[in-house]
C-alpha cells in the first residue's frame, strides 16, 4: 500500500496570445553561421529570440551585453538571432555589418537586412527591439529598448517546462559558427593620444587592452590590460601629473593609467550600468556610469562623454567626485543652458581654451559647450539628417562622426565615422571642408607635429596624413534615416506605451509612481497638446493639422519588482526605451500610436 500523497495536478501552462512569427528575410544574407541560410521552419522545436538592433546605436550594444548571460545558460534551448536593422546608410553596407559583428563580439547568427524587409514584418518600431518566438512558431512577447532580460530568462523558463511537456521542444547545439580570427596588432581601436614619450596610446576596443607604439605609429611597445582590466575600451586623456584617463566602457568605469609604473587605478563607477532614478552625483566610486566613450581634460576636471545616457558629465580628480554638467538623458538635439541640452550619444571630445566640443554621434552634429556651460550645435539638425556635404555649416552634412580634434588654428577636424571621412570645421568662417577620404570608420585622430594620426578603426591601424592648405572637393550627398512614416489622422491620437510585468512581478508603487513618459515632438509645433512629462503610460495628443509630417519623441520607463509578500527586499528591474517615430498626417489616418514597451498590444 502506497500512503503518499498523490502528486500535484500541475498548473496550466500560461494562455499568450498566438501570432505566427513571419519568415526571416534579408538580402545580405548570414552571418555566423558557416555559410548556411537559416529559417524559422529550420528552427522549428527552439525558442528563438529575433534582436533587432543596428551597430551605431548604444542601447542596441547595452541589449548584446544583457543577453549574453542567458545567451549561455539556455544555449541547448534557446536561439539568438540578430536582425541587422540599419538607421545610416553606411550601416547597410555588408562589410559594415561583418566588422560591427566582429567589433562587438557577437556570438549567435545575424540576417543582414539592409532595406528593413523583416523590420517591417515584424512592424518594429525602434532599436532595440526583442521579439520572442516559442518552439511551435508563434510570437509569445515583444520588449523593446533595455532592461528585459530577466523577463525574457523568466519566459524561456516557461517556455521550456510547456513544451518540453508537449514535446515540442527540441534541444541540441544551436547554428553559431564562429568566424575565422585574423592577425593584426590592433583589432578596431577606438581613440589614441601622444604620451610625452612621442609614443601612441591606443585603445584596443576589440581585444580588451591598450596598446602602446611606437612614434611610427606601427611598432608595439607594450600591451596593457588585457587580463580583464578593460572591456572595450573607449576614450583616452593625458592627466596634468601624467596618468592616463581611460573610458572603461563596457565596465562603465574610468581608471587611471600610469605609463611609468604600468599601474592601473580605478577612478569612477561601480561596473554597473546607470537607471533612471540612480544618484548622478557624489562620490565617485559609489556612483553608477553608463557606457563612458571619450574622456577631455578641461578647466581642470575630466569631462566624460557618457554615451549611454546621452549627457556630459564630469570627474573631480581634487574631490573624487561625479556629476551631470550637460544633458537631460532625452534623446535629440536641443541647446541652451547644460541642464536643459538634449545629445544623443556623445561620442568624442576635444578641449580649446574656452570651448569643449562634442561629436554628438547619433544626431551626425558637431556641438560645443561654452565657457559658461551653455550647449551650441555647430553642425547638424537632428537625429535623422546626415549625408556628406560641405560648406556652410547650417547646410553640411555629416554622418554618425565619433571624433573631434582641436586644430592650431582654431579650427577642428571631425572622424566622420560613416562617411570614412575626415572633416573639418573653421568656426571663423562657418565653413566645413573635407581634408580626407577613404579613411575607413575614423573613430578618432591626435595630432603629430605637422601631421595629423587617424584611427582607422574598420582597418585595424593608425594612419598618418599631412595636414592638407586645401580641402578635397567631394560631390554632396544628403540622406534621410529610411523608416516608413506611420500614417495618423490630425487632431485626436491616443498614445498607448504598452507595459505588461514580467510573470512574477508586479509594478513597483513602494515609493509613488513606478512609470514615466515623456512626450515631445520634431518640429515642435507638431504637438498641440500632449508634450511633456507625466506618469501615465496612455496620453491623449493633439495634432497640428497645418503640419504635414514630423516625428513624435517618446520616452518610457517602468518599474516592476518581483510579487512575493514574504519578501522584504524583493529583487526590482527597470524597463526604458525612447522612440522617435516618424509620422505624416492624412485624413484617416490612425487615431491610435500603440508602442509596445513589453509585452503583446492586445488591441
Amino acid at each position: 500500500m502506497n500512503d503518499a500523497a498523490p502528486a500535484p495536478t500541475p498548473a496550466p501552462a500560461p494562455r499568450r496570445a498566438r501570432v505566427r512569427a513571419p519568415e526571416l528575410i534579408g538580402k545580405g544574407g548570414w552571418l555566423n553561421t558557416g555559410g548556411k541560410e537559416l529559417s524559422l521552419a529550420g528552427l522549428r522545436g527552439r525558442i528563438v529570440i529575433l534582436d533587432f538592433w543596428t551597430f551605431c546605436c548604444i542601447n542596441c550594444l547595452h541589449v548584446l551585453d544583457e543577453l549574453r548571460e542567458l545567451e549561455e545558460k539556455h544555449r541547448d534551448t534557446v536561439v539568438i538571432v540578430g536582425v541587422h536593422s540599419p538607421k545610416f546608410v553606411h550601416e547597410a553596407e555588408h562589410q559594415a555589418v561583418v566588422d560591427a559583428v566582429e567589433r562587438y563580439g557577437v556570438e549567435h547568427p545575424v540576417l543582414d537586412d539592409p532595406e528593413l524587409a523583416t523590420w517591417k514584418q515584424y512592424a518594429v518600431r525602434a532599436w532595440p527591439t526583442l521579439v520572442v518566438i516559442d518552439p511551435e512558431g508563434y510570437i509569445v512577447a515583444q520588449h523593446a529598448g533595455e532592461g528585459h532580460a530577466h523577463a525574457i530568462e523568466r519566459l524561456v523558463e516557461e517556455l521550456e517546462a510547456e513544451h518540453g511537456a508537449k514535446g515540442t521542444l527540441r534541444r541540441g547545439d544551436g547554428p553559431y559558427v564562429p568566424p575565422e580570427p585574423v592577425a593584426t596588432d590592433l583589432r578596431f581601436p577606438g581613440k589614441a593620444i601622444v604620451l610625452p614619450s612621442g609614443n601612441f596610446l591606443v585603445s584596443d576596443t576589440t581585444r580588451h587592452q591598450l596598446v602602446e607604439l611606437g612614434p611610427d605609429g606601427e611598432s608595439v611597445v607594450r600591451r596593457i590590460g588585457g587580463d580583464g582590466q578593460f572591456k572595450e575600451p573607449q576614450g583616452l586623456a593625458l592627466l596634468p601629473d601624467g596618468r592616463v584617463v581611460v573610458a572603461d566602457t563596457v565596465h562603465h568605469a574610468l581608471r587611471a593609467f600610469d605609463p611609468v609604473s604600468g599601474e592601473i587605478e580605478l577612478l569612477a563607477g561601480t561596473g554597473r550600468q546607470w537607471w533612471q532614478g540612480q544618484p548622478t552625483s557624489g562620490p565617485a566610486l559609489d556612483i553608477d556610469l553608463s557606457s563612458p566613450w571619450d574622456v577631455a581634460w578641461w578647466r581642470g576636471k575630466v569631462w566624460i562623454a557618457m554615451a549611454g545616457v546621452h549627457q556630459l558629465w564630469t570627474y573631480d580628480p581634487e574631490t573624487a567626485t561625479v556629476e551631470v554638467a550637460a544633458g537631460t538623458t532625452n534623446e535629440g538635439l536641443v541647446d541652451g543652458p547644460g541642464a536643459e541640452a538634449w545629445f544623443a550619444q556623445p561620442s568624442g571630445l576635444a578641449a580649446t581654451e574656452d570651448r569643449l566640443w562634442v561629436a554628438d554621434s547619433e544626431t551626425s552634429a558637431l556641438r560645443y559647450v561654452d565657457a559658461e556651460g551653455a550647449v551650441h550645435t555647430a553642425v547638424g539638425t537632428g537625429l535623422f539628417d546626415f549625408g556628406h556635404r560641405d560648406g556652410d555649416a547650417a547646410q553640411a552634412l555629416l554622418q554618425h562622426p565619433l571624433g573631434v580634434t582641436a586644430l592650431p588654428d582654431g579650427s577642428v577636424a571631425v572622424a566622420d565615422t560613416y562617411n570614412h571621412a575626415l572633416r573639418r570645421y573653421d568656426p571663423a568662417s562657418g565653413e566645413v571642408t573635407t581634408l580626407a577620404t577613404d579613411v575607413r570608420e575614423p573613430s578618432d585622430a591626435v595630432l603629430a607635429g605637422d601631421d595629423i594620426v587617424v584611427v582607422e578603426s574598420a582597418r585595424h591601424r593608425l594612419t598618418r596624413l599631412r595636414l592638407p592648405e586645401e580641402a578635397v572637393r567631394v560631390e554632396a550627398v544628403a540622406h534621410r534615416t529610411q523608416r516608413s512614416a506611420t500614417e495618423v489622422a490630425p487632431g485626436r491620437l491616443r498614445l498607448d506605451v504598452v507595459f505588461q510585468a514580467p510573470a512574477g512581478q508586479k509594478l513597483d508603487t513602494r515609493y509613488g509612481p513606478s512609470t514615466r513618459l515623456l512626450v515631445s515632438s520634431t518640429p515642435p509645433g507638431l504637438l498641440l497638446a500632449g508634450e511633456g512629462t507625466g506618469t501615465d503610460l496612455a496620453r491623449e495628443l493633439s495634432l497640428n493639422p497645418e503640419v504635414a509630417e514630423g516625428v513624435l519623441h517618446v520616452s518610457a520607463m517602468a518599474a516592476s519588482c518581483d510579487d512575493d509578500p514574504e519578501n522584504e527586499y524583493p529583487a526590482c528591474h527597470m524597463h526604458q526605451q525612447d522612440w522617435g517615430v516618424p509620422v505624416r498626417l492624412v485624413e484617416g489616418g490612425a487615431s491610435r500610436l500603440p508602442l509596445v514597451l513589453a509585452g503583446m498590444d492586445a488591441e
